[in-house]
Formats: C-alpha cells, structure tokens, sequence
C-alpha cells in the first residue's frame, strides 16, 4: 500500500469501491439501529407520540431504501458499458453486460435490485414512444412492460437475456420518424439507415435490470445510458435520471479525444443535467492500450497520455485531476485473471478510489444532514420534555421543602390555589383543541394546493386543450396558461404556510405567558426554494414556447417534449413540496403537544403530591427522597441523548 506509481499516484485495492459502499452500508445500518434504540428509549421513558412514531418510521423506511446512483454517459462505442462490467461487476468473473463491438447500449439501463421482485430484466417498449406519456408515467403503468425472468445460476441465459436489451430492428423512415427517432431533414445521412430505405430503431426504449449483485443489493444504483442520439431522443434522462445521480461518469475515447458529438453530450446532457456544476463528474479517457506500443518506450506513451489529459481538461473545462485515463478492457481482463500488473496498468483502480471516495462520501453527507435535522428535531423535543420534566421537579421539590413545618392550613389553602391554576389550565387546554382544528382545516387547504393530483388535473386539461388545438399560437397559448398556473398556486402554498405558521406561533406565544411553558420557535418551513426552481422552470417554458422548434416540428412531437423537457419537472417539483408539506404539518405541532402534555402531567403530579401531604405529613420526607431521584434520572436520561446524537453525526470511517 506504500507504493508509489507515476506521477506520485497510490496504489490501490481493486475492490476500493466495493469497500467503500460496505462501510457506507455498515454505516447506514447502524444509523437504522440508533435510531430503533432511540424510539424503544424514548417508549420506555413514556416520551412517545403517535406523530413522532410516524416521523421515525417514515425516516427509517427511507434509509432501508436508500440509493446510490452512478450514471454513465458516453457517444456510441466509448466502451461505456465495458467500464460498468469492470467496476461494477468484474466479481463474476464475466461480462454482465453485453459490450461486443459497435453499438451495444440502444436503450437507457438502469440496474439495480428490489428484493420484493424476482431477478428480472424489465423492458419498456419502443413504441411507447407514440403515446403521449412520459417516462415517469409510464413507469407507473407496469402492465406496459415486458418482463424477461433471469435465472442467476445460468450464465448462458442471463447472456440470452442480457442481449435483447440490444436488439434493433428494420422500420420504414416514416414509421422511425413518427416515434421521433428519424429525421430525413438532417443535414447528414442518419447513421441508422440502411441501404434499402429502411431505419434501425431499438426494439426497447428503457431497460430495468433487477439483479442480486452484492453491491446492488446494498443500494448502489447504475444508470447505463445510450449516445447522443438517445439522449435527445429522450430528455427526461438528462433532466429526470441524470440530475439525481451521486456521480457521473462521462466517458472519452483515449484515441480521439473529445469529438464534436462528444462534446455535444457533455454540453447537453452532463452539464445541463448539473445545471452547469461540474462537481462530481469524472471524465474517463478509456482504451489507453490503443497507445500502448512495444515499438515505444515508456516515456514516449506517458507523455502522449499527459498530452491528452491536458488537452481534455481544458476542452471541457474541468481540472485535470477529474481526467483519469483508463483501459476499461485490460482492466476487467487483469481483475478476472488477478492480473495485479496489468490491473494496475490499466488505471482502473484510481478511478475506483475516487469514485469511492468522492461520490459515497458525498452522498453520506446528504444523507447525514438529512437524519441530523429530522432526528435533530425529534430530539430537541424530547430534550424540551426532559427539561421541563427536570425543571418541574425542582419545582415541585423546592415546594415541598418548604412546607416542613407548616401547618395543615398553610397546605389546604396551596391545595386550593394548585387546583385554580388547573382548572385555568384546562380552559386554556380547550380553547388549543378548537385552534388544533383551525390550524389542521389550514393545512388541509395548504397540501390540497400542492397535491400532485390537483397538478395531474390541470396538466390533463393542459394537455387536452393543446391537442385540440390547431395552430401555433393556440400552443404558445396553453404552455403559458400551464406555467402560470403552476406558479399562481405556489405563490397561493407560500402565503398559506405563512399564514399556518403564524397560527401556530400565537399559540405558542399563548401557553408561554399564561402558563410559563418554555419558549418556542414553530419549525420553519419555506416555499421559496420551489418558488426559484418553478421560476427557472418558467423562463425555460418562454424560451421554448418561442423557438423555431414550436413552427418546425409536428404538433405531437412539440406537446410531448412540452411535456417531457417541462411539465415532468415541475410535477416533480409539487411531489417534493407537498411531501415537506406534509412532514411539516406533522412537525410543527409536535414541541407544543408535547410541553401541553408534559405540563398537564406535572400539574396532576404536583396536585397528588399536595394532597398526600395534606393527608399526611409524614409523607412529606418519602416524596421529597423519591423527587430527588427522579431528578438525577433525569439528568441521566439528557445524558443519553445527548450520546444519541454524536452517534449519529460519527463520520464514515476513513479508508486504511
């Protein structure tokens, strides 16, 4: 391990990236685990709400189904899918993946693994196309589907199976071009014609592979994505799939560098998909051995290669320590034969260990903060309940020192006073209970403005009217009447949560002053974000509604990439809003429940422990010991949470 390769880069483990995602796994688990400890402890000490419970559940739920999305993007015949196999799947000491010679991946791949399905290859056929549906639709209509049954024990029909995600056939140019994937206006002759007339097209528009691979199985999703062709045939990969992976890798071929069609696909596609960021893209010069050559020495191939990677980094614009050539083939080739030589050649393994170290990093961050603030906020409440708990024994016990040696009177008429406060308290208690109802009629109207339901309703007549419509401005027309829609009722979502927050603030304001429960602050929550990303989204609309695509394109094509390049991001916009909505109004209420409960509890303890006293002052000694220790269980039980929480923000361990 202290070795040192050219250019003072560390030699590495071939499996560093198989490594990594186990410690990720171990560490996502024993995150699963804290958490049940945390709702069993909290359960125990009598601290548990049903909304709490919910929240807990929903979190746990969310880890056990996390992801780790890695998407490949590349031009034709860059050895794309020769590089999964050799990351990915090298283990199996065969290809997973068809990779022969000229095109291999015609559709998009996703592979991954749901344990509640059979291991399977799930196809979307090519003529979906013709729908107007989109992906993400059409993803939840899986009757649409073909389903292909692995057999993960027969390598010769996982091989059958694997290469019908391949499969082309013979159409007429007019039937291509109706499916959008054949245009004779182009300036060059499609490179999918044939001689006869007729157009190759893919047999399958979307493959899912669920297979039981180790790393699948832990989360690790890869997205295996098609040429440039494909990519703009289907936008909703640079602006569905592509956006929401953990790591892009862009793959170049080592002896041409980066093409015009290769650039193309990173302006287009990687970048857009990043909204410009270039963090978490790795540029791969693949097939390095196209230089090797006996009849040059050493020096002569690096300096090429060093050459190349400079000239790569400046065209894309991206720092050169992002560039990383390898030889995909001699690199699967040198981990099935445990070729460590011709493994560390190949530059694999420092790919590997960026991937590892960048990409699950990244996305353990991500998740960290996400658990830090939704437990965080569990937490702090059940903070706030042990803390009023604690400050409420000392009360009750610096109550009950100070009736030693007071007469029966003196308590009777403390007995009264403790009872008036109660019977305020409980007023109080049934006015709350009519603001509960207020504020939960609120945020009824609230979620009812940001259901996907009431979106998927007004894109329906959007979609309607635009296919009645026959001309051009009358398109123009219901793209803006959409957009403004969508944004009218998120400005409406915005003012609506202000205005259910400043509900729940003045009750809160209410039970500090009349009742002296700790000051709180409701949990924030902010449609602005949305509200940005709508905009943007809005502009993009204008900008399409006015291009020359909207005159020179068929009325069907227009309205389905309308849909596809626009409606399926904001649709995803409102689904995001209304799930923090919807957690939201489940969590601004619970520190108050909560100190209300807490509150009445200690009243009704206070009052019992008057009247045992006021019955007999020989208790008065027994009750003050038994205040005492409650108190230090107390102060025990903040320990414990405090210990809770430095469990969770522990970092990922770092590689040996």
């Amino acid at each position: 391990m202290n070795e040192v390769l050219k250019h003072g880069r560390p030699r590495v483990a071939a499996n560093a990236f198989a490594r990594r995602l186990n410690e990720y796994t171990l560490w996502r688990e024993g995150l699963i685990e804290i958490i049940g400890e945390y709702q069993s402890w909290v359960e125990a000490q009598g601290l548990a709400s049903g909304e709490d419970d919910l929240r807990i559940y929903e979190l746990v739920d969310a880890l056990r189904s996390d992801k780790l999305t890695i998407a490949l993007v590349a031009e034709f015949s860059r050895g794309k899918t020769e590089l999964i196999n050799a990351i990915f799947f090298a283990d199996h000491k065969q290809r997973l993946l068809p990779s022969d010679a000229g095109r291999t991946t015609m559709c998009p791949t996703e592979l991954r693994y749901d344990e509640k399905l059979p291991p399977s290859v799930t196809l979307l056929p090519i003529e979906t196309r013709a729908s107007a549906a989109t992906l993400a639709e059409l993803k939840r209509q899986p009757v649409l589907w073909t389903t292909l049954p692995l057999e993960v024990n027969e390598p010769r029909q996982m091989a059958e199976v694997f290469r019908e995600i391949v499969k082309t056939k013979a159409v007429s140019a007019r039937a291509a071009a109706e499916l959008g994937l054949h245009h004779p206006q182009a300036a060059e002759p499609d490179a999918t014609s044939a001689n006869d007339g007729k157009v190759a097209i893919p047999v399958w528009r979307h493959a899912i592979v669920n297979y039981p691979h180790p790393l699948l199985k832990q989360g690790l999703v890869v997205i295996d994505t098609p040429g440039l062709n494909a990519l703009g045939a289907e936008p909703e990969l640079t602006l569905g799939l592509l956006p929401k992976a953990h790591g892009v890798v862009f793959v170049l071929a080592a002896d041409t560098g980066v093409t015009q069609s290769d650039l193309a696909v990173w302006n287009n596609h990687v970048c857009a998909a990043g909204n410009g960021n270039r963090e978490g893209c790795y540029v791969v010069l693949n097939k390095i051995d196209a230089l090797w050559d006996e009849l040059r020495d050493d020096g002569a191939v690096e300096s090429t290669l060093a050459r190349q990677i400079e000239e790569t980094a400046r065209t894309l614009g991206v720092s050169r320590h992002q560039v990383f050539p390898v030889s995909a083939q001699k690199g699967l080739l040198g981990k099935i034969k445990a070729d460590a030589a011709l493994l560390e050649r190949s530059g694999l393994p420092e790919l590997e260990l960026r991937l590892a170290a960048d990409a699950i990093a990244a996305k353990q961050r991500i998740l960290r903060d996400r658990i830090t603030r939704e437990i965080g906020d569990l937490v702090e409440s059940t903070r706030g309940m042990i803390e009023a708990r604690r400050a409420s024994v000392r009360s009750q016990l610096t109550e009950l020192e100070a009736l030693s040696g007071k007469s029966q009177d003196a308590i009777q008429g403390l007995l009264q006073r403790m009872r008036g406060e109660r019977e305020a308290y409980d007023k109080t208690l049934a006015s709350f209970q009519a603001s509960r109802e207020v504020i939960a009629d609120q945020i009824k109207i609230l979620l009812d403005y940001l259901s996907p339901e009431a979106f998927d309703a007004l894109t329906a007549r959007a979609r309607r009217e635009m296919n009645a419509s026959r001309t051009t401005q009358g398109l123009r027309r219901e793209m803006k009447h959409l957009f403004d829609g969508a944004l009218d009722t998120m400005e409406k979502a915005g003012k609506q949560a202000q205005q259910i927050r400043g509900l729940v603030q003045a009750v809160y304001a209410k039970f500090h002053t009349e009742h002296g429960l700790a000051k709180l602050k409701p949990v924030n929550f902010s449609l602005l974000p949305c509200h940005s990303q709508l905009q943007r989204l809005y502009e993009e609309a204008e900008a399409f509604r006015n291009s020359p695509a909207m005159v020179m394109t068929e009325q069907h094509f227009v309205v389905r990439k309308f849909f596809m390049l626009l409606v399926v991001r904001t649709r995803e916009i409102f689904v995001e809003c209304h799930a923090g909505a919807s957690n939201w109004s489940r969590a601004i209420m619970a520190p108050i429940l909560a100190q209300v409960r807490e509150h009445k509890l200690m009243m009704d303890q206070r009052l019992e422990n008057l009247k045992q006293v006021h019955e007999n002052l020989d208790n008065l000694s027994g009750r003050i010991h038994e205040l005492a220790g409650a108190r230090q269980n107390l102060e025990n039980q903040l320990l414990v949470i405090q210990n809770m929480l430095r469990k969770i923000e522990q970092p990922l361990p770092l590689d040996a």
